[in-house]
């Protein structure tokens, strides 16, 4: 099978976690979600030879950043022009929150889960407002997590995997976009790690997408959480490329 491309991954995961707004300057793409997570808050570029112009195009898409209440973030990516990198260098932007993206093939057989596992429409609370919770999330980001999911075009699920008392321990945003599976918001209540609950809701996912004809994965984690960079790896993702945000020297202040 023909390995993914950098392209494909990136694109696949703007569809899975969509922003809500959105502006484009060529290649570039400016995204914004009240605040709620980096990737749906931050400029990206979508082609390493669309670089012209841009100091002026990165002052424009920040601007806009601030008008909106967010610090101005770029996700840096093998797709980044190199242009870009020289003047995020130049204007001192920090570096922060190295990642990495892991992908794998999807396997012909399903994986064991070990615990009760229910799948819901995203924009269930049921399921949102039981993830939101294990994240320790007030309110108002609940309520943008859940305008996010609302927005989501592709196919996707919520993922609960539950303690055998019936309290939801771990949870996982699943979808489907251009035959890949990527997962999101995988997370497992604090009381409850180490017990094998993020590899259970996490193998129910990978069941979940492979039954709506996957045939790869892919997902994207802090370079720093070794447990979860360990568990996906176990679960067979390998690292294809990494990726860090940079913010403007300024991102703090009024």
């Amino acid at each position: 099978m023909v390995p993914l491309s950098v392209t494909q991954i990136e694109g696949a995961t703007l569809t899975a976690w969509p922003a809500l707004k959105q502006a484009h300057d060529g290649l570039w793409v400016w995204r914004y979600a009240r605040g709620y997570t980096k990737r749906a808050n931050s400029i990206h570029c979508l082609e390493p030879n669309d670089g012209l112009y841009a100091e002026l195009r990165l002052q424009r898409m920040a601007e806009m950043s601030r008008q909106h209440g967010i610090p101005p973030v770029f996700r840096v990516t093998p797709q980044t022009a190199p242009e870009i990198l020289e003047v995020l260098d130049g204007l001192q932007w920090e570096e922060f929150d190295p990642s990495l993206v892991m992908a794998m093939e999807m396997p012909h057989v399903d994986f064991p889960v070990g615990f009760q596992a229910r799948y819901f429409d995203p924009a269930d609370p049921a399921w949102y407002r039981a993830q939101a919770q294990m994240s320790g999330n007030d309110g108002e980001t609940t309520e943008i997590l859940g305008q996010i999911l609302e927005a989501i075009a592709c196919e996707a699920t919520g993922v609960l995997v539950y303690h055998k008392a019936g309290l939801p321990v771990a949870a996982t945003l699943a979808a489907v976009a251009s035959g890949m599976g990527i997962f999101l918001n995988v997370v497992t209540h604090p009381s409850a790690r180490g017990m094998g609950y993020g590899r259970a809701v996490m193998s129910a996912a990978l069941n979940w997408v492979r039954a709506a004809g996957a045939t790869h994965a892919a997902l994207q984690v802090l370079e720093s959480n070794v447990p979860a960079v360990n568990l996906y790896g176990s679960l067979g993702f390998g690292e294809v490329y990494p990726y860090s945000y940079r913010r403007a020297p300024d991102w703090g202040r009024e």
